[in-house]
């Protein structure tokens, strides 16, 4: 039997290096993944984008409700001085503003029924401003949902995204960079 507890130790170390391992690199590996995804689906970088009403025909993402209206906005603050301008327009029925970072963590939400929302997303690093907030990283993905469980009521979601916005910003601070 003792000759049985080194090989055995040895597998529980190996396991469970495995096991870390995974837990570590598994969700910044699949946002990368669903990041590259989005972008070929023509999801854009600091822009909303709405894809097409959830039906079982067009579900590519498992569990998605076909009652919910969508919009995604990919970011990347990696640049120096920049921040996010996100707005969402107003809905008088459930609406929400999500933040994704790149490891699959849902680091705020944020519930708009019946108003508008406007949020700045600052960098990683950046100091707390009220009206702000900071991304634990720089790459993620920002989620609008929208109660509409009708053809009607996703085409009028549709039309108040339009008042929904996504869009970088140069800090006031920093002077943005010179266009050529």
């Amino acid at each position: 039997m003792k000759r049985w507890l080194g090989p055995l130790a040895a597998l529980l170390v190996v396991a469970a290096a495995t096991h870390s391992a995974a837990l570590h690199f598994a969700p910044a590996f699949i946002m990368s993944r669903a990041m590259d995804a989005l972008a070929a689906r023509g999801v854009a970088l600091h822009r909303f984008t709405t894809p097409a009403r959830i039906t079982p025909q067009t579900q590519t993402v498992v569990r998605s409700s076909p009652d919910l209206y969508y919009a995604l906005c990919r970011f990347d603050l990696s640049n120096p001085g920049v921040q996010l301008d996100v707005r969402i327009g107003d809905w008088p029925d459930y609406q929400s503003l999500s933040f994704f970072a790149a490891q699959t963590d849902n680091f705020a939400t944020i519930r708009g029924t019946g108003r508008a929302v406007a949020v700045r997303l600052l960098p990683p690093g950046s100091a707390p401003e009220a009206g702000a907030i900071v991304s634990p990283t720089a790459k993620g993905v920002i989620l609008i949902r929208r109660l509409a469980p009708s053809a009607e009521r996703f085409a009028a979601a549709a039309a108040a995204g339009k008042a929904d916005r996504c869009r970088i910003e140069w800090r006031e601070r920093m002077a943005a960079p010179a266009e050529g």
